[in-house]
This record gives C-alpha cells, sequence and structure tokens, in this order.
C-alpha cells in the first residue's frame, strides 16, 4: 500500500511540474511574441488585404527576435510622418498675400538748445518703424494693399516686402482716420514678373457670420522680424474700444496674440479668409491674451472708396495748389476745453487765395478733405501737397449756427501761388503766418511751413493779425496764446 502511495504522489509532483513548465513557456513565448511585433504580423494574417495594408503602411513590423534571448538594444519602432495641420495647411495658402511694411516717419521736437532762447524752433527726428499689410487687390496699373493708418501716418518713405523677401517703394493711396484704415499702392512696373507670379490677393470672409470660440489665425510682421503666426480664439464681438485719441471703434475681440508689428496684418477664420484687420493690443502688466482687430464686413464700402482714389505724390511747388487760409489745430484738449470739433480751425481767408471764392467762412473747422480725416494743420498741409493748382477739393467742415456745428460741403478750387516761390517779390500772395514748432499753426498752402524758424523763408508782405485767436465761447482765445 506504501508503495502505491508513494508512486501516487510522484506521479502527481511531476504532473503538476509539467503543467507549471507547460503555462509559463505559454505566457513567456506570449510576451516574446508581443514585444517583437509578431502580434502584428499574426494580427495582419488574419485580417483582411485593406486592413492589412492600412496596418503595414502606418506600423512597418520589425524583424522578431532570434533566438530565445533578448537583445539589449531594443528594435528601433518605424519612422512615421508628422500629420499636416489645419493650421498649417491655411497659413501657406495665405502667406502670399500678406506683406510686411517698413516705413519712415519725420517727427519734431522743440529745440531747447540756443536757438529756443532766440527765436525758438525744431528738431526733426526720423523714426522706422514697421507694420503689416493684405493685398486685397489690383486695378490696371497698380497692386493695392490694406493696412491700419497708424502705420503710415506722417511717414516720408514706404517700403513693402513680399512672401519671396522681395522689397519695393510704395505710396499710400487713401486714409482714413476714423475707421484706422489705409490703402497703399505700388505700380505693377516696379514689381519683378517673378514675384507678382507668387503673390495673391486675399479671400475676405463674412465677419458678421462670427461665433464666439471660433479659431483664428493671426499673420503679420511681428516686432519688425518678419512673418510670423499665431493661433487663438474669437473672444467677442462688437466690443467697443476707446482709442488713445478719443475715438470709439467696434472690433473684433481675440486671444490670439497680437504684438507690434502685426498692425495691418490678417486675422483669418479656419477657411483660410481674412475676417478682420490686426489693429491693437490691450497693453497692461495686469492683462493677458486682449487683441483687437476691424472686422471686415464693415468696413467694406470704405476699402472700396479708399482703393478707388486717386494715388497723389507731392506736387513741385511751381504747380501746386494752394487753399489760402490761416488756421491752427483743434486737438484734443482744445476741442474738450471749447466744445469744439477737432480738425483746422480756419482763423483767416486770404483775400487773394482759392477759399476766398469759395464757401468757405472764418471760424469754420475743415475735418476732412476728399475724404481724408484732418486732424491737424500738419495732416491739411500734407494733404493739399498732392494738388496741382486748378484742381477742385472738397472739403466737409463744421461750421456754428445757434450755438450749435452743423456739418457742411465744401468744394474749392485751388489756386496757384502768385509769382514765384521765392523770387522777393513785394506782390507775393500773403501765405500765413508761420507753423509753430509742431506744425499746429499756420498756412493751408502745402509750403510745409513745419522747418525750423531759422530755416524757414519768410514771404515778403506778411502782415500780423490783430488777433487772429477769435474762437467761440474763447473769450480771450486759447490759453497759450499768439503763435507766430
Amino acid at each position: 500500500m506504501r508503495k502505491n502511495s508513494l508512486l501516487k504522489k510522484t506521479a502527481w509532483i511531476v504532473l503538476s511540474a509539467v503543467l507549471f513548465g507547460t503555462v509559463a513557456g505559454t505566457v513567456m513565448t506570449g510576451v516574446q511574441i508581443a514585444s517583437s511585433g509578431m502580434f502584428s504580423q499574426f494580427f495582419a494574417i488574419v485580417s483582411s488585404d485593406s486592413d492589412k495594408a492600412v496596418l503595414e503602411e502606418k506600423t512597418p513590423s520589425p524583424e522578431p527576435f532570434s533566438g530565445g534571448k533578448i537583445p539589449e538594444t531594443f528594435p528601433k519602432a518605424g519612422v512615421m510622418q508628422a500629420p499636416v495641420s489645419e493650421v498649417s495647411m491655411i497659413v501657406e495658402e495665405t502667406m502670399p498675400s500678406v506683406v510686411a511694411v517698413a516705413s519712415t516717419a519725420v517727427y519734431q521736437m522743440p529745440d531747447y538748445g540756443y536757438g529756443w532762447f532766440f527765436g525758438g524752433g525744431s528738431q526733426s527726428y526720423e523714426v522706422p518703424s514697421s507694420g503689416s499689410g493684405i493685398i486685397i487687390g489690383k486695378n490696371d496699373t497698380e497692386l493695392l494693399i490694406v493696412t491700419n493708418n497708424h502705420v503710415v501716418q506722417d511717414t516720408v518713405s514706404l517700403k513693402i516686402t513680399f512672401v519671396d523677401d522681395t522689397a519695393v517703394d510704395a505710396a499710400v493711396k487713401g486714409t482714413d482716420a476714423d475707421t484706422d484704415l489705409a490703402v497703399i499702392s505700388i505700380p505693377l512696373e516696379q514689381i519683378p514678373q517673378e514675384t507678382r507670379d507668387k503673390i495673391t490677393a486675399a479671400k475676405l470672409g463674412d465677419s458678421d457670420a462670427l461665433k464666439v470660440g471660433q479659431g483664428v489665425i493671426a499673420i503679420g510682421n511681428a516686432l519688425g522680424y518678419g512673418q510670423s503666426v499665431t493661433v487663438g480664439y474669437v473672444s467677442a464681438l462688437n466690443r467697443e474700444v476707446q482709442t488713445s485719441d478719443g475715438n470709439t471703434r467696434v472690433l473684433l475681440q481675440t486671444d490670439a496674440a497680437i504684438n507690434p508689428g502685426n498692425s495691418g496684418g490678417a486675422l483669418l477664420n479656419m477657411k483660410g479668409e481674412v475676417i478682420g484687420i490686426n489693429a491693437a493690443k490691450y497693453s497692461s502688466t495686469e492683462v493677458e491674451g486682449i487683441g483687437y482687430a476691424i472686422p471686415v464686413s464693415g468696413v467694406q464700402d470704405i476699402l472700396d472708396e479708399l482703393m478707388n482714389r486717386k494715388t497723389r505724390s507731392d506736387v513741385s511747388e511751381e504747380k501746386r495748389g494752394y487753399l489760402g487760409i490761416q488756421g491752427t489745430t483743434v486737438d484734443e484738449d482744445a476741442a474738450t476745453t471749447f466744445d469744439m470739433p477737432k480738425g483746422v480751425y480756419v482763423y483767416k481767408i486770404l483775400e487773394d487765395g482759392a477759399a476766398a471764392g469759395s464757401e468757405l467762412r472764418e471760424k469754420d473747422i475743415i475735418t476732412k478733405l476728399d475724404g481724408m480725416t484732418v486732424k491737424s494743420m500738419q495732416d491739411l498741409q500734407k494733404f493739399l501737397k498732392g494738388y496741382e493748382a486748378g484742381e477742385t477739393i472738397e472739403l466737409l467742415v463744421q461750421r456754428q449756427e445757434e450755438g450749435k456745428y452743423k456739418e457742411l460741403q465744401i468744394q474749392v478750387t485751388l489756386a496757384g501761388l502768385p509769382g514765384s516761390v521765392g523770387d522777393g517779390s513785394e506782390n507775393s500772395l500773403d501765405s500765413g503766418t508761420e507753423a509753430d514748432n509742431d506744425g499746429s499753426n499756420g498756412n493751408a498752402n502745402g509750403s510745409g511751413d513745419n522747418a525750423p524758424r531759422g530755416d524757414r523763408k519768410r514771404t515778403p508782405g506778411r502782415q500780423e493779425q490783430t488777433d487772429p485767436w477769435e474762437f467761440p465761447g474763447a473769450g480771450g482765445g486759447f490759453p497759450w496764446g499768439r503763435m507766430w
């Protein structure tokens, strides 16, 4: 009996060992197969042909381990290409329609040195700046680009750089300061054919159809380093924003980064359509991710009007047209203090000037010239430099009647300057008072009275006015007195 019992125990032990070895071997074999990639081959065998093709394309199977020894270095995974994102495809398609804008503006500062004690004067400084623009079309002779007005304001030179790094000179075709828009033009003949083949006009979308939370892409010349891309979402619609010049604009709000240099660039929807023109960024150490863009649907009429204007460059003095007024700037402070519209206050109309034969009156305030916003005497002078004698301009003026200002449109045919400029004739037209140091007071003849006094040529026959500063409701005039 004992012998039979011992044999049974021995048989059970052997059977248990065999069973344990079989299970352990099966598990180890399964682990080895899974780690070596044989599992994918086995799956490919039992799967359909189409599934096999997809699997082999996406996950190439490495060779299984040879032998039972696990190698020190595991097989390298198959190389997989990164998926092309929707954003990169949109950017690649849209980038040829976005340009970099480089400008140079001239600013004048009072000279508090020797000249300040002996007659005053000012120093001029050239300040470079950068921005962005969007190609929106062309006509028979020009390529047309939209940007922000503040990008081209007070500039003396403009240069546009295209997607292939070709840079050409440009000119301002029209501006609208109220909406902060400007259109730049470039003669097609100045653009190399190779560049013209690479650029394209942007597609304008419907900003009225936007919804909060939709994705957007901002492209622009950030910090002047060249085109860059940021992404974000529409944070808010119809956001009223108070600008530094006192105007209120209705803009799109986005959390896509809008940095200096992005102004005038494109804000795109996920179809690659321009739905906004990047305009501003809320700057504060306490605020992150608040940028603004001008919605394109609300300014389409303005863009069409700016695109159809005549491109003007400075006319030589002998051909230049003159308005024949003396005026001064009504800035934000003066407008608030005296309850007046901002613009150019006409305090004298010269007897022999062009304005004398028009409906323009003294004490009128000029706010626009041919649709271009006039904020200062310097603006008016700059605009008039592009007109020849005999051309007719349209002025939008504010006239006080019964204690209220009424808006009027007045046409004036510009006249030439009697006698030769600088010929010393005593019969030359009284061209007005000299401008003060910032160009805010002077004559509206486009003659550039913004030069330092020591550098200006005084026109013979000039007569000082007894009191040219009689402003409505001002009592004795502006608090800073008379400037000659």
